[in-house]
C-alpha cells in the first residue's frame, strides 16, 4: 500500500466550502514560530495532519490524481542548497510602503483578482530580474512586495497584498503540468512544516521538445533569478503543482489563451489589424520598445519590421528568416515567451556572437563521441574558448574529441542552471543553439 503525501489531504486551496475555507483560516494562522506562530498551534497542527493522513491510509489508501503528478524529485541534498531550494517565506500579509494602495488581501474571503494578461506577469517577473532583487523573508521591494518566493509571485501576479506559499493557490486554477504556459506558476507547499521545501516558482517557458526543462523565474537567494530548471525543480518535483492565475484575460475559461498563428498576410505593408497590435506588444515586451516612439498599434508600419527583424536576428537567424515578417516560428517564440530577447542597442544581434549559418546548425550528436574527430569538434571547442569555458584545454582546442572537450562543456551546461543527464558534456541541439546562435 502506498502512503500519500500528507499535502494530498489539506483542504483545497480553490475549494469555495465553508468546510475548506475553515481549515484554510486554521492553516493561515498556523505558521511556523519563526513566523510569530504560537508552539502549541504548531504542535497541534502537525499531530491533526498526521491523524488525518493515518486516517486516510486506513480507509482508502487513495494516491494523487492521475496526470497532476510529474517526474521524480531532482537531486536532492547539496544540489537543494545550490539552488535555493531552502529559502524560506514569510507569512501573508499587506503590501508595505509606497506599493500600499488599499487593505490587505485575505483567502479567508473570496480572493480579489485584478484582471492582467500573460505578458504583463513575466514583464513584471523581468523587472525584478534586471533589478536583482535581493532575497529576505522580512524586507519589501520599492513596489511593495515581501522579497521572498511568494512575494515574489504576489508581485508578478499584480495581487492586492503579500501572500505566502499556503494561500497563493487561492488565486489560481489547478492544471496538468503539460498545459502549462507562460506566466503560471509551479507551487510546492508543505502543510506539515512550511519552511522545509516550500517554494513556488512562475513559468516562462519551455526549453526542450521533451518537455523536461523549463525557463523558470524565481524569488530565491542571492537574488531574483532566470534559470533553466528540470520539472518541476530540483528537489520536491514530484509535490509541485500547477496553477493558473484566475484573473487572466485573452480568452478561455480557464485563463488559457489561444493565439494561433494568423498567417503572413496578416502582417507586412497596408497590414490594419489587431494583430499587429498583439505583434508590437510582446515585441515590446522583448526588448524591442526603442523601435517604437508611440507604442504599439494596428497598423503595420517600418518600426514593427524593424522590431520583428532584431528579434529574429537575435535568434541567430539571418537572410529570409529574418526579412521582419513574422513567420510561424518567430509567432511561436513570441507567444510562448521562450527565445532570446532582442539585445540592447550596440549590443550586437545575436548575444554578441557573430557566426554564419553553417556555424550555427547542430550537425549531430554522432559528432561528438569518444574516437570522432572532425572540424565540428574543432569548432566547438573555439567557442567554448571564447565564451570563457575553455579551462580544461591543455592545448588546442583540436578536432579530435577529448575529455577535455567533454568537461568543458560540461562547464558550459552547469553554467546554464542544467543538472544530471542535462549536463553531461555531450552537446545537444539546446546547448550548440546557446553557444552559436
Amino acid at each position: 500500500m502506498t502512503v500519500p503525501a500528507f499535502e494530498e489531504y489539506e483542504p483545497a486551496a480553490d475549494c469555495a466550502c465553508a468546510g475548506c475555507a475553515a481549515r484554510r483560516r486554521s492553516a493561515a494562522r498556523a505558521l511556523p514560530v519563526r513566523y510569530g506562530g504560537h508552539p502549541a498551534a504548531h504542535g497541534a497542527r502537525r499531530a491533526l495532519v498526521l491523524a488525518a493522513a493515518a486516517g486516510v491510509v486506513l480507509s482508502s489508501g487513495v494516491a494523487e490524481a492521475a496526470g497532476l503528478t510529474g517526474p521524480v524529485a531532482g537531486a536532492a541534498g547539496s544540489a537543494r542548497a545550490e539552488q535555493g531550494g531552502d529559502s524560506p517565506q514569510g507569512g501573508p500579509g499587506p503590501l508595505r510602503g509606497a506599493g500600499a494602495a488599499g487593505p490587505p488581501s485575505t483567502t479567508t474571503t473570496t480572493p480579489k483578482l485584478r484582471p492582467t494578461t500573460r505578458e504583463a506577469i513575466i514583464q513584471r517577473a523581468r523587472r525584478w530580474v534586471t533589478a536583482q532583487v535581493p532575497y529576505s523573508l522580512s524586507g519589501y521591494w520599492t513596489d511593495g512586495y515581501r522579497r521572498d518566493c511568494s512575494g515574489y509571485v504576489s508581485m508578478a501576479w499584480d495581487l492586492p497584498g503579500n501572500e505566502w506559499t499556503g494561500s497563493l493557490a487561492a488565486f489560481g486554477t489547478r492544471i496538468p503540468r503539460a498545459q502549462l504556459q507562460p506566466g503560471d506558476i509551479l507551487l510546492f507547499h508543505n502543510p506539515a512544516d512550511p519552511t522545509k521545501g516550500s517554494h513556488v516558482t512562475i513559468f516562462g517557458g519551455w526549453t526542450d521538445s521533451s518537455h523536461r526543462h523549463y525557463t523558470a523565474y524565481e524569488q530565491t537567494k542571492p537574488h531574483t533569478r532566470r534559470v533553466t530548471a528540470p520539472m518541476a525543480y530540483w528537489s520536491h518535483s514530484g509535490s509541485y503543482v500547477a496553477y493558473r492565475y484566475r484573473g487572466l484575460i485573452g480568452g478561455g475559461a480557464a485563463g488559457a489563451v489561444s493565439r494561433a498563428y494568423p498567417g503572413t498576410g496578416r502582417f507586412g505593408p497596408g497590414a490594419r489589424n489587431a494583430h499587429v497590435t498583439e505583434l508590437g506588444r510582446m515585441l515590446i515586451a522583448r526588448g524591442g520598445k526603442r523601435f517604437y516612439r508611440v507604442g504599439a498599434g494596428p497598423a503595420w508600419g517600418e518600426s514593427d519590421r524593424r522590431a520583428t527583424q532584431a528579434f529574429q536576428r537575435a535568434q541567430g537567424w539571418r537572410g529570409r528568416d529574418a526579412d521582419g515578417i513574422p513567420g510561424p516560428g518567430t509567432w511561436r517564440l513570441l507567444v510562448n515567451g521562450t527565445g532570446r530577447d532582442i539585445p540592447a542597442a550596440g549590443g550586437g544581434s545575436g548575444g554578441g556572437d557573430h557566426t554564419s549559418n553553417q556555424d550555427s546548425k547542430y550537425p549531430g550528436r554522432g559528432y561528438f563521441r569518444s574516437g570522432q574527430s572532425n572540424s565540428h569538434v574543432e569548432r566547438l571547442g573555439k567557442q567554448l574558448v571564447k565564451k570563457g569555458f575553455g579551462k580544461y584545454y591543455t592545448s588546442g582546442p583540436g578536432p579530435r574529441w577529448t575529455e577535455a572537450d567533454r568537461r568543458n562543456v560540461e562547464a558550459f551546461q552547469r553554467a546554464q542552471g542544467w543538472r544530471g543527464a542535462a549536463a553531461d558534456g555531450y552537446p545537444g541541439p539546446e546547448t550548440w543553439r546557446r553557444l552559436f546562435g
